[in-house]
């Protein structure tokens, strides 16, 4: 077990008191890293800590998740822990069936190929995510900051318009363009 990140802003939980964050995680039976985040009450008193919140392949890509963490995704880890019974709303299985009977050939083939490097500094992959839904896709956008959103966007080739000026737009502007490009692709 190890403390990935430790946030050096606190968190206002529901009952009013203030709480340090941390990310911790550990390598699972099956060989892939999951992560959970512990919160401490300034105040004294028991550490909180979550469910599991993510899975990833390896440490790496576990701590580079733990770096896109946002102050609203922390609010509602901190309110998760807080209130254990609160109702897991992501599904656990996908009622779902691929559009094509395999990957992409042909030109297609040749232009995942050249974005593979980037998409391996991508932090999620919107058309993986988007098969569990629409609304699974914009809530997990919604939980990265806008260097990650971008570098989807970079990595996954999702802004069609080349002159579009990346750094200027905000999270809500990439967190639309990203699933609106991913609908169409998918569409």
């Amino acid at each position: 077990m190890i403390v990935l990140v430790k946030f050096d802003d606190p968190v206002r939980g529901e009952d009013g008191r203030r709480y340090r964050a941390q990310v911790c995680g550990r390598q699972a039976a099956d060989n892939m890293w999951e992560g959970w985040i512990e919160f401490e009450p300034e105040d004294g008193g028991t550490v909180l800590r979550t469910p599991r919140e993510t899975t990833q392949p390896n440490r790496t890509d576990l701590e580079y998740w733990s770096t896109g963490l946002t102050e609203a995704y922390l609010e509602g880890a901190l309110a998760r822990a807080l209130d254990p019974d609160l109702p897991n709303l992501r599904p656990r299985e996908v009622q779902a069936s691929p559009a094509y009977p395999g990957p992409a050939t042909g030109e297609a083939e040749g232009r995942q190929r050249s974005h593979a490097s980037a998409a391996t500094s991508a932090i999620l992959n919107p058309l993986e995510v988007y098969a569990q839904g629409e609304d699974v896709l914009r809530d997990e956008l919604g939980a990265l900051d806008e260097g990650h959103l971008r570098n989807i966007v970079r990595a996954y080739g999702l802004a069609e318009d080349e002159d579009l000026d990346l750094l200027s737009m905000r999270r809500p502007g990439l967190v639309d363009l990203i699933v609106a490009a991913t609908r169409r692709r998918v569409d």
